[in-house]
């Protein structure tokens, strides 16, 4: 089982990089929206190995977490390894469990060759797979998302968390709220707080 896998970058195409170590050139399938390095940098990847009848595959990615999340996704029946990497090139993992977290089949159907009946069962599956101990261990509430979008319910929803409410409660509450982008967490959370005082 190969962990993770650490050289120099020399390829980056649009499914996939080439990492040299020990002089060989290993092809890595990674999502299409993850932050690189310069080719000819030193980078530490991530790996999950795939074999099947007519060929060995590995996908990459920058952390542990986000590794854990595409291992997460793929063990939901009828999505493969290519229909994860789908997913992960089009939502952030921060994205994606806040789409799970709220039950956003609409969200979780952007990614390429997932349709609605696929995205309900990878959110039926998941939702409570979800550990949000751990994910407030990862994420410091306090700091502003780097992404976007998804990423401010889901800074609501560990607020909510580490405020005492369910994971279930405080994802209904999110979803509730129709959310503009001008939005700030603070206004959001607010709302969220309304909605979850009549509950």
């Amino acid at each position: 089982m190969i962990s993770y896998i650490k050289g120099k970058l020399i390829e980056i195409h649009s499914e996939s990089i080439v990492v040299e170590t020990g002089g060989i050139g290993i092809e890595i399938y990674v999502p299409a929206a993850l932050s690189l390095p310069d080719t000819g940098d030193e980078i530490i990847i991530y790996t999950y190995f795939k074999v099947s009848e007519d060929a060995m595959s590995l996908y990459g990615f920058l952390s542990r977490q986000d590794l854990d999340m595409f291992k997460q996704v793929i063990s939901v029946s009828g999505i493969g390894p290519k229909g994860g990497l789908a997913i992960l090139s089009t939502l952030s993992p921060d994205e994606l469990r806040t789409a799970i977290l709220t039950e956003d089949v609409k969200t979780v159907s952007k990614a390429q060759g997932i349709g609605a009946k696929t995205a309900k069962r990878l959110i039926l599956d998941l939702k409570d797979k979800i550990d949000m101990h751990k994910l407030l261990k990862e994420n410091n509430v306090s700091e502003p998302s780097k992404s976007e979008d998804g990423s401010k319910e889901f800074e609501v929803i560990e607020a909510l968390y580490s405020l005492g409410y369910s994971t279930s409660d405080a994802a209904r509450a999110v979803r509730e709220i129709d959310i503009s982008k001008d939005m700030k967490v603070e206004d959001i959370l607010k709302l969220a707080l309304k909605k979850l005082a009549v509950f």
